[in-house]
């Protein structure tokens, strides 16, 4: 799949997720705590799955902070991973602040290639393409 698809995927799915994620926003949740007594919600939850709905299909692992990590002897020699934290921020997005943010990254060789970093409250959606192979400009 080459780098706009990937980037495409990634914008898709972050949009997505960050529309999942304003359903529950002004509703009543639940609060879970995590092993490290970090919460989770149902946000961030939902908002994974969607983000892993898109991503799957790109056949590239996935490292999200939702999901039970691979264990560290097979992701060492993967080439390429996705990096997902699917609602950065749950204690702003409990507190109602608006400062929550969804991010998705790809990794190639243990370097960033492309990222987005959506923000569903102000609907306003950030994203990077890094050049991977040296351009002349003159």
């Amino acid at each position: 799949m080459d780098k706009n698809k990937l980037l495409s995927t990634a914008l898709k799915a972050a949009i997505e997720a960050g529309a999942e994620i304003m359903k529950i926003y002004h509703k009543n949740f639940d609060i879970e705590l995590k092993s490290d007594f970090s919460p989770l919600t149902i946000a961030d939850k939902n908002s994974n799955i969607i983000i892993e709905t898109f991503l799957k299909k790109t056949s590239i692992p996935i490292i999200s902070e939702e999901n039970k990590q691979t264990d560290y002897n097979e992701r060492k020699n993967w080439k390429n991973c996705w990096i997902v934290d699917p609602l950065d921020g749950t204690k702003e997005f409990i507190k109602r602040n608006g400062e929550f943010t969804v991010n998705i990254a790809l990794i190639q060789n243990n370097k960033p290639i492309l990222g987005v970093i959506y923000v569903p409250v102000s609907k306003t959606l950030y994203y990077g393409d890094v050049i991977t192979k040296p351009i002349k400009l003159f």
